[in-house]
Order: structure tokens, then sequence, then C-alpha cells
């Protein structure tokens, strides 16, 4: 892949935005030379098997399914946390391959989702103003001005600690937590009762499915999907001095690749066609996602789809919708008609996060899951009209037994968000919330390959 004009560092050239400003400019150029030379945390070969399976999605003969946690944290940081969070993606893909009858695709937002946009560069308490918090790789959320201050070392902290996460995860992956035998065993203590035994009597059967296999001799020593499977990383490529010193050539190519994660995708706020950020992600080979919000024109999609896959490839790019249950039956149906006769290669998929988020009247942000459900369905329903293929879901989730969304059938209330209330910065859905999420979806996907 040639890309004119391009190099690692021509991002510098355009406007960025949603970047910090750091007053030690000599600290940074000095932790971007040290990144530089470390080793890369994803290899391009890897990257290129998900966009292979990312075209199998475009074509919908495949789903994924994207999530993870809004901002990771430093101090929260440890096996546990990531243990759990991928037994309920491995859950949540079990059930949309068994009861969906779809092949799904795995795609963690972690190993590197440490920078968050915001809506202002300040933030006031008190009186008291200082520059908002950005995500541990930038600055930390107390609120001093010593902690708010961006402070270059915390990127070297962001790779050491997604080069934890991607060395557990490829074990977990690899070495027996994945293995269609333990199914039994991804279920976690906390997840709602009536969840708990829908997914318990799924796996029974599963294991008596797996049991007729062995007898047939088809075991996980002769078939290894059975025993392991395929997990990518992905995360906002939002501080582009990360991501710039994270891109390497490939020996085998010739090709860019950006290895700080298999995908990388740019916000709503950071998407403008004359912007750095699609200057940069232009010129690597990833699989790459773009957030698309309510206002989003023709004139969006066609320029981004031009600039971020010129040639068309089917895989490479991912549109993320995020418009909210109340808009997205009135806007998305326009746009998906004004795009469909210029057959790109774009795999949609739905965000039904960020566009539903509200403020409880005790003050802490939350989501409602009726309301998530119910652009999920939207979402299929507005593809199944126009004829197009409904490719995936993003979801902002966690294997913590959080009460940060309310609703779903542990009827999380208002008055029950103080409980255990831990995020970083928005809300998401719980261990229980998101299992039965992607029984709801399943149900969708079962109809849509009937």
């Amino acid at each position: 892949m040639q890309n004119v004009n391009w190099n690692p560092k021509s991002w510098r050239d355009r406007i960025a935005l949603q970047q910090p400003v750091y007053k030690n400019l000599k600290a940074l150029e000095e932790v971007e030379k040290e990144l530089s030379k470390y080793p890369p945390l994803v290899f391009a070969g890897e990257a290129r098997s998900l966009k292979a399976h990312l075209a199998k999605v475009s074509k919908g003969k495949a789903f994924l399914l994207q999530g993870g946690d809004c901002a990771e944290s430093f101090t929260d940081f440890n096996a546990v946390r990531i243990r759990d969070l991928f037994k309920v993606i491995l859950q949540m893909a079990v059930v949309l391959t068994y009861a969906g009858a779809c092949p799904i695709v795995k795609v963690g937002r972690l190993a590197g989702q440490f920078a968050k946009p915001r809506s202002s560069d300040t933030e006031t308490i008190g009186g008291v103003t200082l520059p908002s918090y950005r995500g541990d790789i930038i600055n930390g959320m107390e609120f001093s001005a010593e902690a708010r201050e961006a402070n270059p070392k915390r990127i070297l902290q962001a790779y050491h600690q997604s080069a934890a996460t991607l060395n557990l995860i490829r074990a977990f992956a690899q070495g027996g937590l994945a293995d269609l035998n333990q199914v039994q065993k991804w279920n976690l203590d906390f997840v709602d009762g009536a969840q708990s035994e829908r997914f318990s009597d799924m796996a029974s059967k599963i294991t008596q499915a797996l049991a007729f296999m062995q007898a047939c001799g088809i075991t996980a020593e002769n078939t290894p999907t059975l025993h392991e499977t395929e997990f990518f990383t992905s995360h906002e490529a939002l501080l582009l001095n990360y991501e710039e010193a994270l891109t390497r050539k490939d020996h085998l190519t010739g090709d860019w690749y950006d290895c700080s994660a298999h995908m990388l995708w740019i916000g709503e706020r950071t998407r403008n066609l004359e912007g750095a950020h699609l200057e940069f992600l232009r010129g690597v080979g990833n699989p790459l996602g773009v957030k698309i919000g309510p206002n989003a024109t023709r004139e969006d999609i066609l320029g981004i789809c031009d600039i971020l896959n010129p040639h068309n490839e089917a895989g490479r790019l991912n549109l993320i919708v995020r418009m909210g249950a109340n808009v997205i039956l009135d806007k998305l149906p326009k746009l998906l008609e004004s795009v469909k006769s210029e057959k790109r290669e774009i795999v949609w998929s739905i965000d039904p996060m960020h566009g539903n988020t509200t403020k409880a009247s005790s003050g802490y942000k939350t989501r409602s899951f009726d309301s998530i459900l119910n652009e999920v369905k939207a979402f299929f329903e507005i593809h199944r009209s126009v004829g197009t293929y409904a490719g995936g879901v993003h979801l902002e989730m966690t294997g913590e037994d959080v009460t940060e969304c309310v609703g779903g059938m542990q009827a999380i209330t208002e008055e029950n968000l103080g409980c255990n209330y831990n995020t970083q910065c928005d809300p998401r859905l719980n261990a229980s919330q998101a299992v039965e999420l992607s029984f709801l979806i399943a149900d969708v996907l079962k109809n849509r390959n009937l």
C-alpha cells in the first residue's frame, strides 16, 4: 500500500485537535525518542489477520464484538480486572456464536485505551480552574495543579501497562482459558441469576455437542479453535505523539503499521477531513474505525472513505455509528441510502453508549440499558430496510459488578448508582448487563441469518 506524500510525521503539519499542552517539549521529545526504540506491541501480520476477518463482517458473514473500558487506569490495573473483562467478552461471543449462529470477531478496548477527548479544555471546581482530565496517559484525575499538568513520562507508563495487558491476554487466549471445554467456568459469580442460569443452560448444550464431536474424533488436539481463540486489541488513536512513536515499517511488505494496537479508531470530535488524525491514520495498514455522529453527512462519509480507504479494501474501514436512541431512526436511514449506491467497502457497527448518556438527579453520569438496547435494535432494523449489513457492536463495558448504567434485569436505579460507581470517565455496562445484551443481540442476529 503506497501512500503519496505521507510519513509518520506528516500529521504535524495539520491541525491536531484534542491534544494536551506539554510545558516541557524537550522532555516530550526524549520520551518519543525512547518509545520509538521499544518493541512493537502488536505485529503487522496480526493486523492483516483482523482485516481479513473484518472483510467477512462487511459481507454479513461474521459479526464484530468490540468492547472494554471507557478509559484504562494506572491505579486500578491488575490481572483480575483483565481476566474478568476477557471472560465477559468470551461469554458474549459464545452467546452470539451459538444463539446467533454467526462467527464473532472479538476486539477489546484495552491495552492502549488511555486517552479521552473532552468537551472543554478546563474544569472549574470551587472557583478553581484547572486543565481537564484527559486520561492517564496524559494527566491525573485528582483535582490539583500538579496532577492535571500533562506529563510526558505517563506515555511510557501507558506503554508498559499495555505490554503487560497484552501478555496476559495472549496467555488467556492461547493457554486454555478460552477452551470451549471450560465454557462453564467463564460465568462470573456476581452475574445476575437469570443470566447465569441462561448461560449455564447454553453451556451445557455446548458441552454435550463437544462430547459428541470428541466421539467423532474432533478434539482440541486436532482442532485448535476449540482450545484457543483469536483476540484483538483496539483504542482511540487520540494522542498522536504516542501513535507515531509506535509506528513501524513491516519488513515483509514495506508498509507502515501503527503497532500500538491491531485496530485504531478516530473519534467524532477529531474526524475532520483536513485534520491531523485522518492524515496520520491514512498512512498505516491497520484496520481503522471512525465514530459517526448524528450530524454526519454524505460528504463526510465519502470523504472519510476517500482518505482512509482509497483502494476500497474490504475490512479496512469500520464506521462506528453513535447517534442516540432518539435520533438514529431519523438520521441513519437517510445517511445509508445516500452512500449505498457508491458501493464503498464499509463495516457498519453501532456504539449505543455515547449517544445515550444522561445525568441522574444525583449528579452521576449514566446510561439507560433500555436506550442502549433500543438503539441496537433500530440499527439492525434500519440496515435491514436499506439492504445493508449491521456488522457489529461497540460497547463500553467491564467485567466488574459496577452500578453505572441504569436498568437491565438487575433493575439498577438512579438511587443505586452510588453503590459501586467506579468509572474513570463514562458509565459502563457491568458483566450482567453485557451478557443480557448479548442474548438480545443474538436473537436479532439469528433472525437476520434465517
